[in-house]
């Protein structure tokens, strides 16, 4: 298609300038043959384990090469993964769950929606790190703590980890709210950055005026056509440095007497260089984002960390909370039996005469009485399956693994002796691993980085700057008007002296000498100065340099506080274990003695020298020793399990590798401490606990 009559002329332009343009516009993506086809994500039920989601690194933009438009097409990211794990149908056998406290936790690296929610906030800290090195301010990550688990307890000394609507605690790279309204941090404030990545813009235009004349020009209307064509580079670097470059060209067309020159062109380039001298100098200032943006990204390692340690620890306390349920159905069962046997006996002594009515009815009564504890029992174990089932899958529709029973098939082991640790040592420990000390050393040095920059805000601002730039004309001499040294008389003419020094030797100058006289000084613009400004009093600057070093003192008094109180979670869970671990002896000499006292009463009972009311006494009290030692031992478990999390050593002594969470796939399964294997229970195939390949 011929171009227009103005374009054409306009040509010797417009043709590079627009081959530029074209290879920068935003085309629609490219026809399918032309571009590979990513690969459709598979379901985690065929084995895609680990998701591509979380694997790539969203810190690095899309390369421009080899295809130029690739930073402005959206990057598309698969959706959320809902399907449970290979693992768990391993673990199925007979319509039942056979479940270790090592499968468990296994199962929960690879299902838990907590973990899941805490790896997006990986992904979405490193586009925050994206976005501050292009020199934008930052948005923060959510680092907080996920605490949905329903069934999971909460360590220390009672406080609620997570808070709001999901459960989410408001962490060190976050941002806190009052309850007087939105209050937010000094954390970013400063001088103005410019954009590190390089910005290009251009305008085109054409424009054709047509006005009406009032008899002084020869034609009745005055035609001017103009074509503009005009581009800007502007870029920002880490010194306070800022560099400016612009071109200007137009074409301009006139049936105008006046117009000595058409058609006209006309091109202008300037390059200025700016540097900040006082407020914005330096790389302090300039790359405080992308800094504060890796203490952020760092912050959020640490947070899926204690994401992963909260996770382990509410498993691994409703996994014994799974196995005093199930110990307790036992335990309630053999009561029922015993029961029903003294019934039964009560019944027969009823009909020689040896025992009055009365022992009948005492006996039915204990026995309902049994039945009903058996039944609150059962559901209780119910619930606790539905509890774990929920805590170490992605989603629970699957009706055969909805209905299925969980068999624990680990049982608690009580330590021949507990092992001697001074107190101190344990608490030196907590300070060096406690993930939640960690984050406040890191939150401390971001806001020390932050104060620095706001103080260097308290500046006047002092920009030295210095530009060259030219100017050049192009076209030809109006072949309407005469020279006037040829025609003295005429009344409308030229004369050589008055026009520009490129067509004092000819009549013509094309677009290639025009753009020459930008750079021969033919007609330089360059030039040197400073520019400066002082805000008078300063106050805003003043405010937010006292709060900014407000906000840092604070952060040291709140490290201080979770200093203390991790000195005292420490003390308090060594407590626990000391004091767990006596009511386990003590629970177990209580089922001794009820033990040997009922089998003694039996025997007594086969001589007449006891009633059958004696028995059921006897009975009673067995049952609930029983079941004080199971909840003691549990107890004494989640204990350990508390001082673990309590010195920040939960995942190290659990064999449990964060690498393995992050992707989402376990490839070394965990070793809890402190258990062994249930030998009433065998599975009637092997367990899943081969790690998945």
């Amino acid at each position: 298609m011929p171009l227009p009559r103005g374009i054409a002329a306009f040509c010797p332009i417009t043709r590079p300038l627009l081959a530029l343009i074209m290879l920068t516009l935003p085309f629609p993506p490219l026809p399918a043959q032309d571009v590979p086809a990513a690969p459709a994500p598979q379901s985690s039920a065929a084995g895609a384990w680990p998701q591509a989601i979380h694997l790539a690194d969203y810190s690095r933009p899309q390369h421009a090469f080899p295809n130029l438009l690739q930073s402005y097409e959206q990057r598309q990211l698969p959706e959320p993964d809902l399907a449970n794990s290979p693992m768990i149908d391993s673990l199925m056998h007979d319509g039942k769950i056979y479940l270790s406290i090592d499968d468990a936790v296994a199962l929960a690296l690879e299902n838990n929606l907590d973990i899941e929610l805490a790896r997006y906030n990986l992904n979405i800290a490193d586009t925050d790190y994206l976005r501050a090195k292009s020199g934008a301010s930052i948005l923060g990550v959510n680092a907080g703590i996920v605490q949905n688990t329903p069934g999971g307890g909460v360590g220390g000394l009672g406080g609620t980890v997570g808070s709001g609507t999901g459960g989410t605690t408001v962490a060190a790279s976050g941002i806190g709210t009052g309850t007087n309204g939105l209050v937010s941090s000094t954390l970013g404030i400063g001088a103005p950055i410019t954009a590190f990545d390089p910005q290009f813009t251009s305008t085109l235009q054409v424009d054709k005026n047509n006005s009406l004349t009032n008899g002084f020009f020869l034609a009745p209307v005055a035609n001017q056509n103009t074509y503009t064509a005009n581009f800007a580079y502007t870029q920002g670097f880490r010194w306070g440095t800022s560099v400016s470059a612009g071109f200007s060209n137009s074409h301009i067309t006139s049936n105008l007497l006046s117009s000595e020159i058409t058609p006209l062109i006309v091109s202008n380039f300037q390059f200025r260089l700016t540097q900040n001298l006082l407020q914005g100098s330096g790389s302090l200032p300039n790359l405080r984002f992308i800094r504060i943006a890796q203490n952020n990204r760092e912050i959020t390692d640490v947070a899926f960390r204690l994401q992963t340690i909260t996770t382990v620890d509410q498993i691994e306390n409703m996994y014994w909370d799974l196995v005093y349920a199930y110990e307790n159905v036992r335990v309630q069962r053999e009561a029922l039996t015993y029961a029903q046997k003294a019934l039964d006996d009560s019944k027969q002594q009823a009909k020689v005469g040896t025992a009055p009515p009365i022992q009948v009815v005492s006996a039915q009564s204990t026995v309902a009485s049994d039945q009903q504890n058996l039944i609150l029992a059962q559901n209780n174990l119910q619930l606790q399956q539905l509890l774990m089932k929920n805590a170490v899958s992605r989603n629970i529709d699957d009706p055969s693994f909805a209905e299925a029973d969980v068999i624990p098939t680990s049982a608690m082991q009580v330590r021949p002796e507990e092992p001697v640790i001074p107190t101190q040592d344990l608490i030196n420990e907590a300070l060096a691993h406690r993930a939640e000390l960690v984050e406040s050393r890191i939150d401390l040095n971001s806001r020390d980085l932050n104060a620095r920059a706001v103080r260097n805000a308290l500046l006047p601002t002092l920009d030295a700057f210095a530009y060259y730039g030219g100017s050049g004309v192009g076209g030809n001499i109006n072949s309407t008007l005469p020279n006037c040294a040829v025609e003295p008389a005429a009344k409308y003419c030229f004369t050589t002296p008055t026009l520009p020094p490129s067509f004092q030797t000819a009549d013509s100058v094309g677009y290639g000498n025009a753009l020459g006289q930008l750079f021969n000084s033919t007609a330089p613009d360059k030039g040197i100065g400073l520019t400066l400004s002082i805000p008078l009093r300063n106050r805003e600057a003043q405010a937010d340099q006292v709060r900014a070093v407000l906000e840092y003192r604070q952060a040291q008094v709140r490290l201080h506080q979770l200093e203390n109180q991790v000195r005292i979670e420490v003390r308090n869970a060594q407590f626990d274990v000391k004091q767990n671990r006596v009511a386990v002896e003590a629970a177990q000499s209580a089922v001794d003695l009820a033990r040997q006292t009922l089998d003694a009463d039996q025997q007594k009972l086969k001589v007449g020298l006891t009633t059958t009311t004696a028995i059921l006494q006897d009975a009673s009290v067995l049952t609930t020793s029983e079941s004080n030692l199971v909840s003691a031992k549990a107890a004494y478990e989640k204990s350990l399990i508390e001082l673990d999390r309590a010195t920040g050593l939960l995942l190290d002594h659990s064999g449990i590798s964060i690498a393995d969470t992050t992707r989402g796939q376990v490839t070394h399964m965990p070793k809890i401490p402190d258990v062994a294997p249930r030998q009433d229970i065998r599975p009637a195939a092997p367990s899943g606990s081969s790690p998945q390949s």
